[in-house]
């Protein structure tokens, strides 16, 4: 039941009518009888500062934050998590009185959907494909998880330097390496752990981000974008060639769960979640 006290959550961004994450946290509150609810509030770029400014007029505890507002997000907060700082981009937003606290749960909650499938990172020689706002906070959250190495490929090799530069400014000592797709045409013999955190995917008509002989039984394949309903193109590939494989669904899941859990204090219904995303 909907009430004068029922608690406010959002998500904005353009398009979100596409969006499993009021289904997600929605089943969440029901299944543990939480006063909250969450809406889909669909936000011109132009608009995105005055709609910040009447979430937290109208009392909103908080909101997440899609396409293509996450960088804008950012000079409009007060403070912001160091995946938020070194990604320059913000995902969720805590609102407690006038005051917002940006954070980027994307990275960590790719961390947790790969302990879910068994997929150590200590010590692992990670490829990461991309060097946007995910990219860089799943960067962050993975060298805090102790891999070994961090090679980070990318069209612009400049955009990756820059990159690599934050993580070391924000005192990240894993050693990193940059380089330009075709690094991924070379033979690769020490089965790494494979992340996609390219727009590629996201159309069925895209094409693969790596290679498909790179993938076998010996390597994990993560990727962080999702389809409702359906696996990725490289997640189909990874599995008939026998990798192990962590999927965008997991990465959307995770990362709603440690954003319940900022605006809530509690720990989210996983089980409720899930089942609203499958």
């Amino acid at each position: 039941m909907i009430s004068g006290k029922t608690r406010l959550l959002a998500l904005i961004g353009r398009p979100v009518s596409h969006s499993l994450s009021p289904a997600m946290h929605n089943a969440s509150f029901a299944a543990d009888g939480l006063d909250f609810v969450y809406v889909a509030l669909d936000v011109e770029p132009e608009g995105v500062p005055a709609a910040v400014r009447g979430a937290a007029a109208l009392g909103f505890r908080g909101f997440n934050v899609t396409m293509p507002h996450k960088r804008a997000m950012v000079p409009l907060m007060h403070e912001l998590d160091e995946s938020a700082r070194v990604s320059g981009a913000v995902n969720t937003v805590v609102i407690e009185g006038p005051r917002l606290s940006g954070y980027n749960t994307d990275g960590p909650g790719l961390v947790m959907a790969c302990k879910e499938a068994g997929v150590g990172l200590a010590g692992r020689r990670v490829l990461l494909l991309g060097a946007g706002g995910a990219a860089a906070s799943i960067a962050v959250a993975f060298c805090d998880e102790g891999v070994g190495e961090l090679c980070i490929v990318n069209r612009s090799v400049e955009h990756a330097g820059r990159l690599l530069e934050k993580l070391r400014e924000a005192g990240k000592r894993t050693r990193m390496e940059v380089h330009p797709p075709d690094y991924l045409n070379e033979e690769i013999t020490d089965s790494p752990v494979i992340v996609n955190a390219t727009p590629l995917g996201m159309r069925e008509d895209d094409p693969l981000p790596i290679p498909p002989e790179l993938l076998d039984e010996n390597s994990t394949m993560v990727d962080a974008v999702y389809r409702p309903g359906v696996e990725t193109a490289v997640i189909r590939q990874a599995r008939e060639r026998g990798a192990r494989v962590v999927t965008g669904e997991r990465m959307l899941l995770f990362q709603g769960v440690l954003a319940q859990k900022l605006w809530t204090g509690r720990q989210p219904n996983v089980r409720a979640m899930a089942a609203a995303l499958s």
